[in-house]
Order: C-alpha cells, then structure tokens, then sequence
C-alpha cells in the first residue's frame, strides 16, 4: 500500500518504521512544518492515511480525506465530541474511517477484559471502580482516550455508575463525587508512553486490571494493521472491529 502520514512526530515516524518492513511505501508525510502539502491531489498518491497529528489538526485532515476519497486510520484523540457529525458525514459521502483510542494489540484486549469485568461487578456492590492513567507530559489532553474508552465501557455494563469525572492530578479538583459517578484520575509525567488500571476495591481486598505500555511500537503496529484492515473496505469502523472477541 502508499501511505499518507499525519502527524510526522514521534508517533509517525515510529509509524513510517513498521510501514516500511510491511513492504508499504510512505508517499507523504505531513507535520506542523508542511501543513499547506495536504492537499487533495497529494493525498490521492495514497491508498489510505493514518493520522496521529494533534486535537486541534484531526477534524480538518479528516475532512480532506474525505475530500480526497482516501481511507483514513485516526489514532489522535480529542475530538470525539464531534464524532457522530463526522460519522454522519464518512457514511453520507460514501468514504472510509477508522478509528480509535489506542490501537495497542494488549490495550484492546484490555478493553475486552474491562468490560467483562464491570458486568460480573453488578452482582457485587461492595466494590467501588476507579480508573487511573499515567501519561508522558507532552499528552495534550486529559483524561486520554483510552482512559476515556475504559471509563465508558464500564458505565456501559455496570448499572450502578452513570458518568466519569476528571481529576488531572496538580490542578484545582473541587466536585465532591456521587456513588453514580466514576473517577478517573489523570498523571502526567515524564517519559511515560502510558499505563491504565482499573481499580475495585471493598472493605476487604483490591482488584486491578493494569496494562502498561513499554513504548510507543504497539501503537504504531496497531496503526498500520489497522491501514491493512480498513484498505479497499467503505464505511466507518471502530479499532474494536477488527477483533474477533466473543
């Protein structure tokens, strides 16, 4: 495949690697020092386009992939408030999207087995669920998205919870937490690619469910997986589709 490359940070030249030992050519890169080379006839040299750029770029990269008919693989985070307005647009001008919070081969089974957890915790009152992420200080936002996906998923299946709250650990925190809400708390330090747990806890012992990431190489395989996945398919996909979990 000819991939088009977002977001030529950290995360896409780490991108660019694995694309590269896949046998996948690299025919445009796009950083914050070319962003006026994103254009629609550079980006039709690609087959698809991964995007690992920043919450305030995401929205318009989307739009010219669109623009441009080409399948786009989002790993940027920070826009999901608009993520149905740009559903609703993929689906309506017949184009492609991929997208998720981490595109980690663990994380997503992580996120199988947090689900899977939070349901057997409805017979169990006792516990009480909180979710923690670590993160580098370079991370834009908070709590991050995979953090986000995680706290979901749990409101999803487990009755006695609602909504999450934010606490990014350093700032000004004043909400006083009802039982319906669920904390997530945020860390940011240095030269922590990211490490999410969730934590039950009663009178009488603890469970964590704790994924770590070594590096950033997981997400970056996941990315290019996901290109090879969503190439020469239409429609508008979660990371989550291209697993087989029962």
């Amino acid at each position: 495949m000819k991939i088009a490359l977002l977001g030529y940070g950290k995360m896409g030249q780490i991108i660019e690697r694995f694309a590269l030992e896949r046998g996948h050519e690299v025919v445009l890169k796009i950083s914050i020092d070319n962003r006026e080379d994103l254009t629609e006839s550079n980006l039709r040299k690609a087959d698809v386009a991964i995007d690992f750029s920043t919450p305030d770029a995401v929205i318009s990269n989307i739009y010219t992939c669109f623009d441009a008919n080409v399948p786009v693989v989002v790993g940027t985070t920070g826009w999901y408030g608009q993520l149905q307005e740009v559903k609703n647009e993929c689906l309506s001008s017949n184009n492609s999207l991929l997208y998720g919070s981490n595109f980690s081969i663990g994380v997503n089974l992580f996120f199988h087995i947090n689900k899977v957890m939070a349901k057997l915790m409805n017979d169990f009152p006792a516990y009480e669920v909180q979710v923690e992420e670590i993160h580098h200080t370079q991370k834009l936002d908070s709590p991050s998205g995979t953090a986000m996906t995680i706290a979901e998923d749990i409101i999803d299946n487990l009755g006695r919870k609602s909504e999450w709250v934010n606490e990014l650990v350093g700032t000004p925190f004043e909400d006083t937490l009802t039982k319906e809400q669920l904390l997530i708390e945020s860390h940011r330090i240095e030269s922590v690619p990211g490490t999410h747990t969730v934590v039950y806890s009663s009178e009488v012992d603890e469970i964590e469910l704790k994924h770590t990431a070594h590096n950033r190489s997981g997400f970056a395989l996941g990315a290019v997986v996901a290109a090879e996945w969503l190439h020469n398919k239409q429609g508008f996909y979660n990371i989550a589709d291209i697993f087989n979990f029962k």
